[in-house]
């Protein structure tokens, strides 16, 4: 006598999204829909949006009556399945926030200025390092920046401190790194 076996459903697991997942991910879509009907023209032109997605987004962004406006953003939202929603998400996010290596790139110029307000070997390594400096300009900034800081530390609470010679030092030595 054999017994013949049939499959369970745990034997076949369903690999299909619930439908709690898909309205998660057309909310989502709809959400990146509505930051772009906010973006202006030169930044929607940047990204790869099919020719339908791009008009349903400038008529959104045209669209007054609040209702209308709500039916428009959800065909944007639709029209979203069809595109790489990461890639847009992702530019999106760059340029909001920047991108790391940017700001990583900002903290350490701002490390560098506080290191040449602080000591001249500092400067030294920055001259070995970048050889076609304007040393006398640097120097300038620097020798500025310091008598500046000691202003600022004399003054009285609620005064404003002077900042110019400091973003200046910094704007030096942004573009000596922009250079490079």
């Amino acid at each position: 006598m054999t017994v013949e076996t049939t499959p369970q459903d745990d034997d076949f697991p369903d690999d299909r999204p619930s439908k709690t997942q898909i309205k998660r991910q057309m909310h989502a879509l709809v959400d990146l829909g509505k930051d772009l009907i906010e973006l202006p023209d030169s930044q929607l032109r940047q990204l790869p949006l099919p020719d339908a997605l791009y008009d349903a987004i400038k008529l959104a962004q045209r669209t007054s009556s609040r209702e209308a406006l709500r039916r428009q953003t959800h065909y944007v939202g639709k029209l979203m399945r069809q595109v790489d929603a990461e890639a847009i998400r992702t530019q999106l996010d760059i340029w909001k926030n920047g991108s790391r290596a940017e700001t990583a790139a900002l903290h350490r110029i701002e490390a560098l200025r506080d290191r040449l307000l602080e000591d001249d070997e500092s400067l030294t390594e920055l001259l070995r390092d970048h050889p076609s400096a304007d040393i006398q300009h640097l120097r300038t900034l620097i020798r500025e920046g310091r008598k500046e800081a000691k202003r600022n530390a004399a003054l009285l609470p609620g005064q404003e401190p002077q900042r110019k010679h400091y973003r200046a030092l910094f704007q030096a030595l942004k573009s000596l790194e922009s250079e490079a």
